[in-house]
Parts: C-alpha cells; structure tokens; sequence
C-alpha cells in the first residue's frame, strides 16, 4: 500500500509520503524512495507500477523547471505522463504461461505541489491521464491508502490547516501517516516530507522528520489533556 499526500496552508504546501513497498504476489516489502524534487519550488510522487515511476522520474529529473514554468502545469504533466502510461499499457503481458494472475498492472497515480510563477499548485493524474486541480480545496491523496487518508484528513478538518502556517501543515502531514502506520501493515516508514513555500522546496532531514514526531506527540498529549478536562466544572 501506498498513500502520498499534499496538503495547502496559509504559507505553503506539504507533500508527504510514505516508503514502504509491498508486492504481494512475490511476497516482499521493502523501503523505497517516493517523493522527488522537481526544480526549485516543487515536489511529486507517485503510486502504481515501479516501472512507470521509474521511467517518469528519469524524465522529471531531466527537465523539471520547463514543468514547473509551464503556464498550465497539469498540461505540462500530461504531455509527459500520457506517453509513458500509453508505452507501457501497450507493452503489458496480463498472461504470462505458467505464472498465477498477479494482478500487477502498468496502473501509476501522479501527484504534484509546489509553486508556479509564485501560485500554489497541486495537481495529480490518473492511469486514465486526466488531470486533476486541487490547490483551492488545499488536500489530496492518491496510493490505496487515499481513502483512509481522505478520512484522517476530514476528522483533523476542525484544525483549519489552511488558515496556519505550513509548520503546521508538517505535523499535521506526519500525523496522517502516523496513523496509517498504525492501522495498515501495507504502510511504514520511514516517512518522507517535502516543504515547500514560494522560496523553494525544503526536503525534511530524518532529524527534521524526528523533531516533526516529537510535536506530533505533544500535540496528542496536549488533546488528552483538553480532554480529560472536558467535564471539569
């Protein structure tokens, strides 16, 4: 399972992912980068087939700021996404003799946040290569483990992240993987956090993403606290 998420504050965005990959049909799990740089200003990962990430890394890398500068940069996305999907949907051998139907596929999710010509972005696409917009509903998710991140999302919705500043953004981020990490064997760290704001993306350190922890834990703290407290007269 894999769950990435991108989430807007008053000052800037969050991408957050987790690093485990699971492959049940030879039965491994292993860690694995999933969130990359894309120039200066912005980040993006992926969810789906290894192959595609791979290929769609090597062409990110190779060209990012003509991305990111583009003036629609989900077209610009698309134009180099849809090519690659398309290569490897047409290359795919769903049966192979003498092997059990895996169900792997060439399927792969992208989603993208940063900054283009000083405005948010956040923009993902689909094994279908349309394109979605979410800058001004300030959250997505893809991965399998999107719905479940869609519903810690909704129950941390009274935060109002998107009115503090992206500091919060981090923890509240790493508090979403956090508790997948604990519900979904499928997700693990380490987890892996990008912060990025009009100067630039800022990938977290594992001391960074350590120090993250420690707030998100003062912050369960403080709630029990605020909790215990409730029916105090």
């Amino acid at each position: 399972m894999t769950v990435v998420l991108a989430l807007r504050c008053a000052d800037g965005l969050v991408l957050a992912a987790d690093s485990q990959i699971t492959e049940p049909d030879r039965g491994l799990t292993y860690p694995a980068q999933k969130l990359h740089g894309l120039g200066k200003h912005a980040a993006w990962a992926g969810s789906g087939s290894r192959a595609v990430l791979y290929d769609l890394e090597q062409m990110f890398d190779a060209q990012p700021e003509t991305i990111v500068e583009a003036s629609d940069v989900g077209r610009a996305l698309q134009a180099r996404v849809v090519p690659v999907l398309q290569h490897h949907y047409e290359n795919f051998i769903e049966d192979v003799p003498g092997q059990k139907t895996s169900g792997a596929t060439p399927a792969t999710y992208v989603l993208a946040a940063g900054y283009s010509d000083d405005k948010p972005f956040i923009v993902d696409l689909d094994p279908h290569g349309l394109i979605g917009h979410y800058e001004d509903i300030g959250f997505q998710a893809i991965g399998s483990g999107a719905p479940m991140a869609q519903q810690a999302r909704a129950l941390l919705s009274n935060f109002r992240m998107n009115q503090r500043p992206v500091e919060y953004g981090v923890i509240a981020a790493l508090r979403v993987l956090h508790a997948l990490d604990e519900t979904s064997p499928t997700v693990g760290g380490p987890m892996d956090i990008c912060r990025i704001t009009p100067d630039g993306a800022d990938h977290l350190s594992p001391d960074d993403i350590d120090e993250a922890g420690a707030q998100v834990r003062r912050w369960r703290d403080l709630e029990r606290e605020t909790l215990d407290r409730l029916f105090e007269s």
